[in-house]
């Protein structure tokens, strides 16, 4: 069976990730969360100080981008790929919401963008990968053989991330605090000038707001056959 490209974008905290993670180890594939990327950098940014006084020291930035290395090793534990920045992992860490509230912010900066789209489609060379993001499927891999934008109510979007916030130990966020993230997030996503989010025209739109993970999981399996089977 022919190896393909496997594109998965949409809005966040809609189980992207999870979603790409679970359809890469069903078939096989490898899977790069570009977001987690993005994440990593902003991380940088914040660990680093480029932040002053709530206002981001872009040419400082760019001064330093290529010196910041996003990279994915597998975890043996678990036989998915964890993420790591200049050599530490950093998987729980981008997850903060600290960072989910200032990646918009980073992810929009034009030298960033090129950076990872870059470093992306080096490691999509020999196919075989899922990655999912917000440009993937219109910026990063144009002639992916499989392209997915999926979406959801933003409500049912913030109470995934909400729970998700809370079996990780975060018991001072408040749903408010998430549902309104998600939303400043999907209004920077759709309108910045760089690799605006928006649904590729040929991608399939799947609206994951009623379906379980394993329907999910079906779903993609089924689209996955019909694409390498004809």
């Amino acid at each position: 069976m022919k190896k393909i490209v496997i594109a998965i974008d949409g809005f966040s905290s809609n189980g992207k990730s999870t979603m790409a993670k679970s359809l890469a180890k069903k078939i096989g594939y490898i899977y790069i969360d570009s977001g987690a990327m993005y994440r990593a950098v902003t991380l940088y940014c914040i660990q680093n100080n480029l932040f002053e006084g709530g206002k981001l020291d872009k040419e400082r930035l760019q001064n330093e981008i290529n010196g910041i290395k996003v990279e994915f090793r597998i975890n043996k534990e678990t036989g998915l790929p964890d993420t790591y920045l200049n050599g530490t992992i950093v998987e729980s860490a981008i997850r903060t919401m600290e960072v989910s509230s200032r990646v918009s912010e980073v992810s929009a900066i034009p030298f960033v963008r090129h950076a990872m789209v870059a470093l992306q489609q080096e490691m999509g060379k020999a196919k075989g990968i899922v990655m999912d993001g917000r440009d993937i499927g219109t910026v990063v891999f144009p002639h992916a053989e499989m392209k997915i934008f999926v979406t959801a109510d933003p409500e049912i979007r913030a109470k995934r991330r909400f729970d998700e916030l809370r079996s990780k130990g975060d018991d001072k966020t408040t749903f408010e605090e998430v549902l309104e993230n998600i939303k400043n997030r999907d209004h920077q996503d759709q309108t910045r000038k760089e690799s605006p989010l928006k649904q590729a025209g040929d991608a399939i739109l799947l609206d994951n707001t009623y379906m379980t993970i394993d329907e999910q999981l079906k779903w993609l399996i089924d689209k996955f056959k019909q694409i390498t089977t004809n």
